[in-house]
């Protein structure tokens, strides 16, 4: 087995698009209401309920954002499409192994020949900082005034993920669905200037329809669904580690690795497994429900092993996901991880799934849930190391 060598040149789904588009190859339709963002997301392979509205005014097009405007966010595995009603461009971001990121703006003013512009330095103001020297992406909490202007301390904007507990999460985000007893900082503002942390959060839990709180004619669905604004958070967290992972290599393996940075590293790809088996998971203390199709759609991705098994089911019961290891094990940017770091990844993953590692952070997994995996990766996982196959037959007990 090796492991894709970091490229120079990108080669995800919005670069190739950009070249169909240079080269007459395709085009991009036009629609009155929408522009070409159908059409984007179509030729992406982005499905509109994976729909997400934030209205703080936290990204490029910050100063038409606002819970009367939010800004709508579509993605997929590989890419990120996001859109603000009234604004000059679509912005677009794509997981690109051995890059990180890239960047990408396509003017919403209708043209006769559409053209996406790759952009730089201007993205990774934002994007450049705080992932350990690598490109990263942000999902962050924050406490949004009336136009969605987050109160800035060093406290109080956040990026979350799955660890993060349930009520710190999705201030400044609209959120649709059920979820109980459980409270979210979503759907609420902080409507007294001489309060800037207290969130008026009347008719902000178990939130079913957005009608009413802004013009739902300007965007492609009504919903800003939970279970896709976990999925987001939780492929964040993933795409971040591996890009930060595959960057601290790089840096360190020029003038050869010595023995402590092997040791560093082998510190960061532990946690990078540790987060795509969900070891510290904030656990769901009752069930959660979405409003759009999502759910569904996103599960139907698969791929599936002989048994009908995929890591992209839901749980949504205690947990995200009903098997504890990340779809992002199937992606480009896994996949693409220096060889050396990827065989210390796949080592490590196998020791934990097939019982050698047992105790610390991994200890909480029972041997059902470790089997399952291990059984849905052999069945679905191209270019496994021969030893996942060879001795994948027996686990140690709980």
């Amino acid at each position: 087995m090796r492991a894709a060598q970091p490229l120079t040149t990108p080669t995800d789904p919005i670069t190739r698009l950009a070249g169909q588009l240079e080269r007459g190859e395709t085009t991009l339709e036009y629609q009155e209401g929408s522009g070409y963002l159908r059409s984007l997301l179509d030729k992406l392979d982005v499905n509109i309920d994976s729909q997400t509205l934030v209205f703080s005014k936290t990204s490029l097009q910050q100063a038409i954002i606002s819970p009367k405007n939010p800004r709508a966010l579509y993605f997929n595995d590989e890419v990120s499409v996001g859109h603000v009603p009234g604004g000059d461009v679509f912005e677009l971001a794509a997981l690109e192994p051995g890059l990180g990121l890239v960047f990408y703006t396509l003017d919403t003013k209708r043209s006769e020949t559409p053209r996406l512009q790759r952009r730089g330095t201007e993205c990774f103001f934002c994007h450049g900082m705080g992932n350990k020297g690598a490109p990263g992406l942000v999902v962050a909490t924050v406490f949004p005034n009336q136009e969605g202007v987050p109160a800035y301390t060093s406290t109080f904007i956040d990026t979350i993920d799955h660890r993060t507990p349930f009520d710190q999460r999705w201030g400044g985000w609209y959120v649709t669905g059920t979820h109980g007893s459980q409270q979210h900082l979503g759907n609420a503002v902080a409507s007294d200037p001489f309060r800037p942390l207290d969130l008026h959060g009347a008719d902000s839990q178990n939130v079913t329809t957005l009608a009413g709180r802004f013009d739902l004619s300007k965007y492609l669905t009504g919903s800003s669904d939970i279970v896709a604004l976990m999925t987001l958070e939780h492929q964040v967290g993933v795409a971040n580690r591996l890009n930060a992972t595959a960057f601290q290599y790089n840096r360190l393996s020029r003038d050869g690795l010595t023995d402590a940075e092997w040791a560093h590293l082998d510190g960061e790809i532990d946690d990078l497994v540790g987060y795509m088996m969900f070891v510290d998971e904030a656990p769901l203390n009752g069930p959660v429900k979405g409003v759009s199709p999502f759910t569904q759609t996103f599960a139907q991705r698969g791929p599936r092993d002989k048994q009908g098994r995929s890591l992209r089911d839901f749980d949504l019961q205690k947990r995200i996901f009903r098997y504890p290891l990340s779809y992002m094990v199937y992606s480009d940017l896994f996949d693409g991880l220096p060889q050396q770091v990827s065989e210390r990844v796949y080592r490590k993953l196998y020791d934990v799934l097939s019982g050698t590692v047992l105790s610390g952070k991994y200890a909480a997994l029972s041997s059902v849930d470790r089997q399952a995996v291990l059984e849905i990766l052999i069945d679905t996982k191209r270019n496994l190391p021969d030893y996942w196959t060879s001795t994948a037959g027996s686990l140690a007990g709980d």
